[in-house]
């Protein structure tokens, strides 16, 4: 009778021992890349943190079957401080910052996120880091890490890379996991280390100096300074003063306008505008008086425009200012809503060229389904697709490109 017991706890240590738990950037692209392993059939619970679920479900990996735990974070969840003896304005001078010890605390608003996660690696042999594949993703996917370690020092991890949130991205990347780039988290601690420092060294400076100088009008000020805060603050109070001192000048210009037999044409004066009312006064009435024109020559040349490079993160900040009145905070917001219902490529790139390797095609024939732009998408089907390479490739992501049809597509602010 000892048999059937034994058997029944080898088969459960062995199921456990299968358990995976997999961490997206946040709680949207967890949802949609458990709904792509598990075909939709992912159950849902929930967690410490109301704004990150929990998804289960089995799931195949390199011909074995496992059992996924898909959550999420919400961005960093670690964050640089000083340790508690110089974190007091009146505790050293700001000078000595540059060299105070510092630590990575979780904030108290992302505890509950932090505790799903060490809940959920206790009962896991394995970790799979889902964050975005940049330099910032790579160092939440080390804070998550760390975090996991804290109470399962052996958990395994491996690194899922993706640029986009579709069915053959997702199954690739979980095919062919691969480590954690250490390197490119370091980059990201120095940098934030060094914001830390210089802000705060440089904020307590001149906001101590400023009020002992202005006691009155300071006393409960805080002067800020932040690395790029400072001279970005410098190009606006610039860009300012010169719209505050422009003095308007008036100026005249000549135009001829000819129309006759529904023909309507204009003529530009070469010399472009004057300035002296009267000297232009004087050749208006001088054309009066002479109302003929001769035409002594017509020149004709071919005029081409070059196709646009494949859109980066930049220009697509500028078109979307340009074109759309957006900011670059909201177009971020909308375009990582995009991205994560698997709408767009990931909107984060400074790739201006398509590598040889993708397949344009069905990414094309996908836009015939959309009647506004679905002639178009023929035409490039039928012409061929030759796109214009940039120069620029980050070595991480393709340019942002679409991956589905959004004729049924409806965003608002509170999808972001």
């Amino acid at each position: 009778m000892g048999f059937p017991h034994f058997g029944f706890v080898f088969i459960k240590r062995a199921f456990a021992s299968m358990r995976i738990l997999n961490v997206a950037e946040k709680n949207e692209a967890a949802k949609n890349i458990a709904a792509i392993l598990s075909q939709g059939r992912a159950t849902r619970r929930e967690g410490f943190s109301k704004f990150n679920k929990i998804y289960e479900f089995p799931c195949q990996m390199n011909g074995q079957t496992y059992h996924f735990v898909m959550t999420s974070v919400s961005g960093h969840l670690l964050n640089y401080d000083f340790t508690q003896r110089f974190r007091s304005w009146q505790s050293c001078d700001p000078s000595v910052l540059f060299e105070a010890p510092v630590e990575k605390k979780c904030s108290p608003d992302f505890e509950p996120i932090k505790r799903t996660l060490q809940r959920e690696a206790r009962n896991c042999t394995k970790l799979i880091i889902w964050t975005d594949c940049d330099r910032e993703g790579e160092n939440i996917g080390m804070e998550i890490v760390s975090v996991c370690q804290e109470v399962k020092p052996s958990i395994l991890v491996s690194r899922a890379r993706f640029s986009e949130i579709t069915p053959h991205a997702i199954h690739q990347a979980i095919n062919t996991l691969t480590v954690m780039d250490e390197n490119m988290s370091l980059a990201v601690d120095t940098r934030q280390e060094l914001d830390l420092r210089i802000g705060a060294a440089f904020t307590r400076f001149q906001t101590l100096r400023l009020r002992r100088a202005f006691p009155r009008a300071l006393a409960e000020q805080l002067i800020s300074y932040g690395s790029c805060q400072f001279p970005t603050l410098g190009f606006v109070v610039e860009r300012f003063r010169e719209v505050e001192n422009f003095v308007p000048e008036p100026f005249w210009k000549i135009v001829a306008h000819f129309d006759r037999q529904n023909t309507q044409t204009s003529f530009t004066w070469k010399r472009g505008r004057l300035f002296d009312r009267d000297c232009c006064s004087a050749y208006h009435q001088h054309l009066l008086e002479n109302p003929f024109g001769q035409v002594i020559d017509v020149q004709q040349r071919p005029k081409s425009k070059w196709r646009p490079l494949p859109m980066d993160t930049v220009e697509m900040e500028k078109l979307a200012a340009r074109k759309l009145h957006i900011g670059a905070k909201q177009t971020m917001q909308l375009a990582e809503s995009l991205y994560t219902r698997g709408f767009i490529s990931y909107p984060r790139t400074e790739t201006n060229m398509f590598p040889a390797e993708l397949d344009l095609v069905p990414l094309v024939q996908a836009q015939t389904e959309d009647s506004r732009w679905s002639a178009f998408a023929h035409n490039l089907l039928t012409n061929g697709l030759r796109p214009r390479a940039g120069k620029k490739s980050d070595k991480a992501h393709p340019p942002i490109h679409p991956l589905k049809c959004g004729s049924a597509l409806q965003v608002s602010p509170e999808k972001c």
